[in-house]
């Protein structure tokens, strides 16, 4: 098994596919209320029947999106409007490694993070 990507369902595919259009740039796929990225993992947002308001548990699943710097790139995603859950820190002061958490207008958690060096 090869892991290819996610999918997220929202009642508002419009208003998440022009957030992350902001955060990724244009979508490699765009049919109607569906948005494609590819990047070696696929980001797919549509519509489903089943989803409606807020996700009440974003810290089930959290996108990740790797940065070279997460303090910049965390002030671009704010100034999008997304909420803060975490400031950008250092998880390790020791280590090179920064990470910083946000939501998307669904609520879901996106953590930032630079290419993690162990």
């Amino acid at each position: 098994m090869k892991f290819r990507g996610v999918m997220i369902g929202s009642d508002n595919p419009e208003a998440l596919g022009a957030f992350y259009t902001n955060v990724l740039g244009e979508p490699g796929f765009r049919e109607s209320s569906w948005f494609g990225w590819d990047d070696g993992a696929q980001l797919i947002i549509g519509s489903h029947s089943e989803v409606s308001s807020e996700n009440v548990l974003p810290q089930r699943i959290i996108l990740t999106l790797e940065v070279n710097d997460v303090p910049g790139s965390f002030e671009k995603v704010r100034t999008l409007g997304a909420p803060v859950v975490a400031e950008p820190y250092k998880p390790d002061p020791s280590s090179e490694n920064w990470l910083a958490t946000l939501k998307d207008p669904d609520g879901n958690f996106i953590q930032l993070s630079t290419p993690w060096r162990g």
